[in-house]
């Protein structure tokens, strides 16, 4: 139950940055959706690989390299999903660094209701 009330948040947190940047485009909430299940199974699958590779270039960046295989992870999702565009990399880093923001304060909203 927990799972599927976090990917409803982050379905709801992919509509409103669609809706807030001119740069991201969502077809409808069923799309959002769709987009929430496939960022977290490109971040569970994906994203530690590529880490692991680029590495080296992340610790010579400080970690802002973890900027841009965000963006990525995001640009593949785009190329998956009908429904779901993004217009460039500058785009991606900014909708996922906005992701990240609101998906932290949704989920600690969620964490100060059971409490």
């Amino acid at each position: 139950m927990k799972l599927i009330l976090k990917l409803l948040l982050n379905s709801v947190a992919v509509l409103v940055l669609a809706e807030i940047l001119k740069g991201v485009a969502i077809d409808n909430y069923i799309t959002a959706l769709i987009v929430a299940v496939v960022l977290s199974i490109l971040n569970l699958i994906v994203k530690p690989i590529l880490v692991i590779l680029t590495l080296p270039i992340t610790i010579i960046t400080l970690g802002l390299f973890l900027f841009v295989i965000n963006a990525c992870i995001i640009l593949l999702a785009d190329k998956m999903i009908d429904g779901f565009a993004v217009t460039n990399i500058w785009w991606a880093i900014l909708f996922s660094i906005l992701l990240s923001i609101l998906q932290s304060l949704l989920h600690s909203m969620l964490k100060k209701d059971k409490k």
